[in-house]
């Protein structure tokens, strides 16, 4: 058990250090090269938060190369099984993906699963606006409406409440 718990940390440690190497080269845009190290670290260290993280990561890596497919490819089957503290965002990631294929109910319902699976009130309001504005563009008003009362009711609080009451004015003719 010890012997166990000691690898653990320690695999932690180095993925946690091999993942600062490659948040440096995504920030200083160099996209390929942290592909590559994100890519090794999800490999090397699966089951980790650095391995985690390192996937949320290389979603919007493969986002910023032009490459939805990709990214859809490696969040489709990460975002329902990501931790709590993941879900959210992957799910995100993944409606923005598919919203770069041009698929925006995929989008709106991976935005819509995202919002669910948030546990700040800002997180939840931006999924939210976001499923909205997919539900429109995939042709489900009343969705999009659904979305966007949401946020002006449950949400007062947070920055997309402005945008969400202008669209709810758009989508009602002004009848809230």
């Amino acid at each position: 058990f010890v012997w166990t718990v000691s690898s653990n940390r320690r695999s932690e440690t180095i993925a946690g250090r091999q993942l600062q190497g490659a948040r440096y080269a995504f920030e200083n845009q160099n996209l390929p090269l942290a592909a590559s190290e994100l890519a090794r670290i999800i490999e090397n260290y699966s089951g980790t938060n650095a391995a985690a993280e390192g996937r949320l990561l290389l979603g919007q890596v493969r986002l910023l190369q032009g490459q939805p497919q990709r990214a859809v490819e490696l969040l489709r089957d990460f975002a329902p099984s990501a931790g709590a503290a993941y879900r959210a965002q992957a799910y995100g990631l993944l409606g923005a993906a598919y919203e770069n294929l041009g698929r925006p109910r995929e989008a709106a319902e991976a935005y819509q699963t995202g919002a669910d699976r948030a546990r700040l009130d800002f997180l939840k309001a931006q999924m939210l606006s976001d499923a909205g504005r997919a539900w429109v563009v995939a042709g489900d008003t009343a969705k999009a409406i659904a979305a966007y009362r949401w946020i002006v009711n449950e949400l007062p609080k947070e920055g997309a409440v402005t945008e969400a009451r202008v669209r709810l004015g758009e989508l009602t003719k002004g009848t809230l």
